[in-house]
């Protein structure tokens, strides 16, 4: 297992992280810890978590159990120095989360203390926004994305004022780091600048959507992370399992996320199919796991600082971490190549 800097914060962390947003509701809290036993043995040290988690559905019922699981872990296990520790303040439209508003200071303070009593620790390594008060371009949302409505002045004192509250939570000893998630470029710049002009914390990380159908990282934010030194914490680098090929040809597993969540975020359309099928085809031919190419492609990115991968069984898990072994050839990167130039924007 390889190590990558978490930003300009000395915070080493494992180049793949576990993520955590089935435990609650597609696995039992035996199972997570069997995971995170399993996944320590090997090397990780890095979890990523979330108030809002688990998701698979997302309800009232199960809010916060996803931390509540990986405290009674961290309490049993005694090894907390040993992980570096990422979770995450929820933003706007659940009713059950502080009535749905958008994330102010006042509900940072909220949430902060509620995840640490969840997760039986005094502070986290890295606290995130889990997406920006003024809207994204993900979530599918490219499509509609219009920046145009933003209102200026609010837009900045609502940064400024969400940046404030995070330098007092480093300040306190409740956070080390902070993050950033779904989150746009300019975003990113604006905080950082904000950080230096008034000497708060700076963001570390950027949390957002990476995989073989869904790149846009590869542009603006990549330049920022190349002068920045903001590493990227991909998330759904199989895009919700896409890439493993299981969902083609109308397939629907049973207990999949495909059988719970519906269309998978949005990912899953006509138009994934082919790129998909063309993805598998290619990692067959070279003789890999359609799944270990997917996340190895991940891992020769020059701004990924860990690659967040999920599973709902130890077999899915050791694919997973075991993608960190393999190496791509020039071949198959060129192969990659040539896809995304066919298919540059599936989902």
């Amino acid at each position: 297992m390889r190590y990558n800097p978490l930003g300009r914060t000395g915070i080493k962390v494992s180049e793949i992280c576990l993520g955590t947003m089935t435990w609650g509701s597609q696995n039992t809290e035996a199972e997570a810890h069997g995971q995170l036993d399993y996944a320590f043995e090997l090397g990780v040290n890095f979890i990523d978590t979330a108030e809002l988690y688990p998701t698979t559905p997302l309800s009232a019922e199960t809010y916060g159990n996803t931390e509540r699981i990986i405290g009674e872990w961290l309490a049993k296990r005694r090894r907390r120095g040993d992980v570096v520790l990422a979770t995450k303040v929820a933003g706007s439209g659940r009713p059950y989360i502080r009535n749905g508003g958008p994330i102010t200071p006042e509900g940072i303070d909220q949430a902060i203390d509620a995840s640490l009593k969840r997760l039986k620790t005094d502070y986290v390594d890295l606290y995130q926004i889990h997406w920006p008060n003024r809207g994204h371009y993900h979530f599918r949302n490219a499509w509609s994305y219009d920046p145009s409505k933003q209102d200026k002045a609010h837009v900045a004192a609502d940064l400024r004022a969400i940046l404030d509250k995070l330098g007092d939570l480093v300040k306190a000893g409740k956070v080390r780091a902070i993050g950033l998630s779904n989150d746009t470029a300019w975003g990113t710049m604006k905080m950082l600048d904000l950080a230096e002009k008034h000497g708060l914390p700076r963001v570390a990380t950027i949390q957002n959507e990476y995989n073989l159908l869904y790149r846009s990282y590869d542009l603006d934010l990549a330049e920022l992370s190349q002068h920045e030194d903001v590493g990227l914490l991909a998330y759904s680098p199989l895009a919700a399992g896409l890439l493993t090929g299981k969902y083609l040809d109308g397939a629907k597993p049973a207990g999949s996320r495909l059988s719970i969540n519906g269309d998978l975020g949005g990912r899953f359309t006509p138009h994934q199919e082919p790129a998909v099928a063309a993805y598998v085809a290619l990692a067959r031919e070279k003789g890999l796991d359609p799944a270990q190419m997917a996340l190895a492609f991940c891992l020769t990115r020059p701004f990924m600082a860990s690659v967040i991968i999920g599973a709902t069984s130890i077999a899915q898990l050791k694919t997973d971490i075991g993608a960190a072994e393999v190496s791509l050839s020039q071949d198959v990167m060129n192969g990659i190549r040539r896809l995304h130039r066919l298919y540059p924007a599936p989902i």
